[in-house]
């Protein structure tokens, strides 16, 4: 057996750790460039707090914002603020989006050109040949565990796709997840991050690079985002299950990190990059219904494939049983599709994508890096099927 784990230099996580972000950026440099999410920080007074912390300890800051998910002119035009600044560490404080805005910086700080010239599929392909800035990455979401993986993904409006810039010079030096920063998230957006959450977790453990501490992580975090997600979304001010699913988040982060996603995170490029859709939202929808194919697609031309009994295990935890049958994985998916009724996550329709777009999203979804790890080659047909069923809400 051979694997490879990649992580931060280190995780700091626990309640009121955002507030020793000053010294942890002081010991980088002295002038910090804070990327940054939306109005939330200020209502609820999370960018002062980073911000008087930092004055604190002698660190200057430049904040720039991020809104929506970042495209090559926002991350390029980041890139630029910062170097005018002369800034040598880089602070990620938001969502994924935001994290991978500010991932990307600092990569940019170090390596020369366009981000478009390290983007996977779509661009280059460039090797990241420099270590970036130091970058500390502080997640005010549970979701997209991008503050522990080593890609930043960027949109290409040209090009109607949404690419990763990859390299481990990306990684965070520090991963800062305090829980509490999610406490006043909309019930909206706990469920939709947080089924993305699951789904990083569900993914990576059914992948064709799935490795012993993923499948440990995965499992854990199954189980903690199953049991928590329902509390955070109902009773958002439930400290213990806001906890539960920031640490099932990073969880999921790492785990993606070093095995892998499928065809869910397959299709959530092209559709993020063309519809108005939130990256958690199309996990979300597009979950049970990939599941239910890769199973079906498994059984009838891989029935002895090691990913059939992945599945069983899975069902187990989701489930709560010691042991799970063929029916016992039927259930499970059902058990994840009704999770998302009841969270109540729109069909994809309600954004704009129509049956016509279908051929399109199918064909650009089969170039996306995410796909050469699900279990099983699924065929256009049943890609189409799982797009389908997503749309309309099924």
């Amino acid at each position: 057996m051979t694997f490879e784990f990649t992580t931060p230099t280190r995780i700091v996580f626990g309640r009121g750790s955002l507030d020793g972000i000053g010294a942890i950026a002081a010991s980088f440099g002295r002038c910090a460039m804070i990327v940054r999410g939306g109005e939330h920080l200020d209502r609820y007074g999370a960018f002062d707090r980073v911000r008087r912390s930092l004055s604190d300890r002698g660190v200057a800051c430049v904040a720039h914002g991020v809104r929506g998910e970042p495209d090559v002119s926002a991350v390029d035009e980041a890139a630029m603020v910062a170097r005018q600044y002369g800034c040598d560490v880089v602070i990620g404080l938001g969502g994924g989006s935001v994290l991978d805005a500010a991932k990307a910086v600092a990569g940019l700080l170090t390596n020369e050109g366009s981000v478009i010239e390290y983007l996977e599929v779509i661009g280059k392909g460039r090797a990241v040949s420099n270590p970036g800035a130091p970058f500390i990455a502080v997640p005010t979401t549970a979701g997209t565990g991008s503050e522990v993986t080593r890609n930043a993904v960027v949109a290409s409006r040209e090009h109607r796709f949404k690419a990763s810039m990859r390299s481990e010079h990306l990684l965070a030096r520090v991963a800062l997840v305090d829980p509490a920063l999610t406490d006043n998230l909309p019930p909206d957006l706990t469920a939709s991050t947080g089924l993305d959450a699951l789904t990083q977790l569900i993914e990576p453990y059914v992948s064709n690079r799935a490795e012993p501490i993923t499948d440990a992580l995965a499992l854990r975090g199954v189980a903690l985002a199953l049991r928590a997600l329902p509390r955070a979304v109902q009773a958002g001010s439930d400290a213990s299950a806001r906890d539960d699913m920031a640490l099932a988040s990073l969880m999921g982060g790492l785990c993606l990190a070093n095995a892998g996603l499928g065809a869910v995170h397959g299709f959530a490029a092209p559709l993020g990059a063309s519809f108005p859709v939130p990256h958690g939202t199309a996990c979300a929808a597009l979950l049970p219904h990939v599941m239910r194919a890769n199973v079906a697609a498994l059984r009838a031309r891989h029935p002895s494939s090691p990913a059939l009994h992945r599945y069983a295990e899975l069902a187990s935890v989701i489930l709560a049983r010691n042991a799970c049958d063929r029916a016992d994985v039927d259930q499970a998916v059902e058990q994840v599709a009704d999770l998302v009724r009841e969270l109540r996550v729109p069909a994809l329709s309600s954004f704009g994508v129509s049956d016509d777009d279908l051929p399109d999203l199918v064909a650009r979804a089969r170039r996306a890096s995410s796909m050469r790890y699900n279990p099983v080659e699924l065929t256009d047909d049943e890609l189409t099927g799982c797009m389908r069923a997503a749309l309309h809400g099924r």
